[in-house]
């Protein structure tokens, strides 16, 4: 028997839509600008906000919580944009203009909230000890010099801008171009290429919810491919109720005999 995966407490969501159009990515960039224009400035409120967490959680080993269901609603608007419109390009359903969680809508993202972090951590881990996520980040999203202080940060929306320094194609970029061009002529979205992609996405995510200080948990090197982690429920099929079960069977009902025959009357 397998030991089960443990659960990271950052948790992505990602349906794919079963109707995707076939030409709609060619121009859905497009349509998000006016999201591109708020993300701008939430991601600058985004950094303010970790500056101010980082000394809050220095001084009393907590994140407060105002300010940490700011940052993840941040975090979730952009990954629903990402999702509609960049990578993986999941869904043609218009992203909300919302920080709140939406069940109903194919992209989501959650945090848990930690009620203490440890004090002395927050000085090295967003920097020395994510070393090691930043190389593997920098493959899977691309931008080299970008997560290392070059333009812009790159955890704070890697791929929204392009920074200085060096620059290479990334893997997402490739994989991505391959289901464009697959969903072009078949009208499908490879399933393993769509899991695959979400699993790098979930990855960078962790990451970025560790540097932003959310989780004292370091990012598992593990790649949980598929809509959902490990072990979430599955999307439920639109219009689809669950069938009743049959009804459970009835024994024969017994047959009234006839009553007993009334004794004379009593004078």
């Amino acid at each position: 028997m397998q030991p089960e995966t443990p659960v990271y407490p950052v948790r992505v969501r990602g349906d794919l839509d079963p109707a995707l159009s076939r030409w709609q990515w060619i121009f859905k960039w497009i349509l998000a600008i006016p999201h591109y224009i708020v993300l701008f400035f939430l991601y600058i409120a985004y950094f303010v906000v970790t500056v101010i967490a980082f000394f809050a959680i220095l001084f009393t080993a907590r994140y407060p919580r105002g300010l940490f269901d700011f940052n993840v609603g941040v975090m979730r608007w952009g990954w629903r944009v990402r999702f509609y419109a960049l990578s993986p390009l999941g869904t043609d359903r218009y992203p909300p203009f919302s920080l709140r969680p939406d069940e109903n809508y194919p992209a989501d993202l959650d945090v848990d909230y930690p009620e203490r972090l440890h004090r002395w951590l927050v000085l090295i881990k967003w920097w020395l000890l994510a070393i090691p996520q930043y190389l593997i980040v920098a493959i899977i999203a691309g931008g080299g010099m970008r997560y290392w202080g070059g333009g812009h940060h790159g955890h704070h929306g890697h791929d929204m801008y392009m920074g200085g320094g060096m620059s290479w194609i990334s893997l997402l970029s490739v994989l991505v171009i391959i289901a464009a061009i697959a969903l072009l002529f078949t009208g499908k979205y490879p399933r393993g290429l769509f899991d695959f992609v979400m699993g790098l996405l979930r990855w960078t995510i962790r990451v970025r919810a560790y540097t932003s200080l959310m989780r004292d948990e370091y990012p598992p090197f593990r790649l949980d491919q598929g809509a959902r982690e490990p072990g979430a429920a599955a999307a439920p099929v639109p219009g689809r109720e669950p069938e009743p079960g049959p009804a459970p069977e009835s024994g024969p009902e017994p047959e009234s005999g006839p009553g007993p025959e009334p004794g004379p009357e009593s004078s």
